[in-house]
């Protein structure tokens, strides 16, 4: 009686720990569960960040095209929805750059005629960054404190290659918000594009201070730190100082500006004329010497 008592009480708590482990989903199928699922056609979404959340996501996940339907949709709703202008020129560069290398690949590329005059197309990827620009710019307008939308215009510059710009922006994030590593390692970035390795050099070692495990910025200070060599070795020591003796002891240019342009004018005197001699005949032949 025992052991039949003992059976069914082991079976009974069995079934409960197998019901509980399969009624509790852990919190990778529950956050699987939550996700939303993207709505079938971009045309049907109504709420622009609604889209501009799926958009990321899809993006993330691969699907190029299918983010940049989204995206569009997203600005389509709203107009001034910066971050979905700068994941739409993220989107464009990958399709871009796949395009290009597939290109590459051709056995004869085409090629732009080299006596044309039309300017090429700008490519999409840069018409989205641009407006993201106009974007961020508008929501800074709106708010001078906004810190975000300054780094967020910054790598919108960034994207575009105007590398002042985006400096100027991402040095006026930091100001706003001096502790956040990802502003300082952005700004540092961009501050050895433009080959400002001191500034550069700083700029990471405050990055670093907030996140000392941060490999990007770590790899970021190497270069900065490098570049800083390159241009010290060349000037070499005492230089400066030689030089700024040199031009203390210069005598100034009190002479007035010449046209270069112009032929010097001829002054010099025209040479005297020579005076002639009459040509000599030679003697007769008879009285010529004989060379033995």
């Amino acid at each position: 009686m025992f052991k039949v008592l003992a059976s069914v009480v082991l079976f009974a708590a069995a079934a409960f720990f197998a019901a509980c482990s399969g009624a509790q989903p852990t919190a990778e199928n529950a956050n699987v569960a939550a996700e939303p699922t993207p709505l079938a056609n971009a045309a049907d979404y109504t709420d622009a960040n609604l889209a501009l959340a799926d958009g990321v996501r899809v993006l993330e996940n691969g699907e190029t095209e299918r983010a940049i339907e989204i995206l569009n949709r997203a600005v389509e709703i709203n107009p001034d929805l910066a971050e979905a202008y700068f994941r739409l020129g993220i989107a464009h560069s990958l399709i871009e750059f796949r395009d290009q290398m597939a290109a590459e690949d051709r056995v004869e590329p085409t090629e732009t005629p080299a006596n044309s005059k039309e300017k090429p197309a700008k490519p999409q990827s840069v018409l989205a960054f641009e407006k993201a620009v106009e974007a961020y710019k508008k929501l800074i307008d709106a708010n001078a404190e906004d810190h975000n939308a300054y780094y967020n215009l910054g790598r919108s510059y960034n994207k575009l290659n105007e590398d002042e710009d985006a400096a100027r922006a991402l040095r006026q994030a930091v100001k706003l918000n001096p502790d956040d590593t990802e502003y300082q390692q952005e700004l540092g970035a961009v501050l050895i594009k433009l080959a400002k390795y001191s500034e550069a050099v700083g700029v990471l070692k405050k990055s670093l201070e907030f996140d000392a495990d941060n490999i990007e910025a770590l790899e970021l200070l190497e270069k900065a730190e490098a570049g800083q060599k390159r241009v010290s070795f060349t000037v070499m020591p005492g230089d400066d100082k030689r030089n700024s003796n040199s031009n203390a002891n210069a005598a100034p240019n009190t002479k007035p500006d010449v046209d270069d342009t112009k032929p010097p004018a001829n002054t010099a005197k025209p040479p005297e004329p020579r005076p002639t001699r009459p040509p000599q005949t030679p003697p007769p032949a008879a009285n010529r010497p004989r060379s033995n």
